[in-house]
């Protein structure tokens, strides 16, 4: 079994780097990725059968697994949304699937974002995960411009094993996530 490319560069050359650099005993310290969830809200047009299949299409295309259709969890009459209502689509990556779009997201859908200027660091909570979104779904590759009737958002969220923001950030900038650089 062939494993993924990134997989392999995190095993052989950046777990030693982020085991020297916060000073890490054992290698089962070192920060890992452990899941990457890909999310769609549906907003207003959570009514729209036709938009929540083109959502469902994108998220075939993108991840290569099939959807989850998320419910609202209570009410909100601002928003006219009833509780139970379908409100947005998710997909959650593990193991190699996970990798490969990982791989994929850094080496070829940021570089074909409009405008990019690098990812903000602000992205990152407390224990090391990072969430971020992309206006559009036309930066991926798989998804080809008959597919797209009308642009909608993407959400991608890196859950990692780090401990602090720190281990987190160092981690992600290793794979290879381009970053803005604060200029103090």
């Amino acid at each position: 079994m062939k494993q993924s490319t990134l997989y392999t560069t995190y095993k052989k050359d950046i777990v030693p780097v982020l085991k020297e650099k916060f000073g890490f005993t054992n290698i089962m310290q070192v920060p890992k990725v452990e899941k990457v969830v890909v999310n769609v809200g549906y907003g207003r047009h959570h009514k729209d059968k036709a938009v929540i299949e083109r959502v469902d299409r994108t998220l075939r295309a993108i991840t290569g697994q099939k959807p989850v259709h998320n419910k609202a969890k209570k009410s909100i009459s601002n928003f006219k949304i009833r509780e139970g209502v379908e409100v947005g689509a998710s997909v959650t990556l593990r193991g190699e699937a996970m990798y490969d779009f990982l791989y994929k997201l850094v080496h070829l859908v940021l570089p074909r974002v409009r405008d990019f200027r690098g990812l903000s660091p602000k992205g990152f909570d407390c224990q090391g995960n990072y969430s971020f979104g992309l206006k559009d779904q036309t930066a991926f590759p798989e998804v080809s411009a008959d597919m797209v009737d009308q642009t909608h958002g993407v959400e991608v969220t890196v859950a990692t094993n780090a401990r602090t923001r720190e281990e987190g950030m160092a981690l992600l900038t290793e794979i290879g996530f381009p970053f803005k650089q604060d200029n103090k």
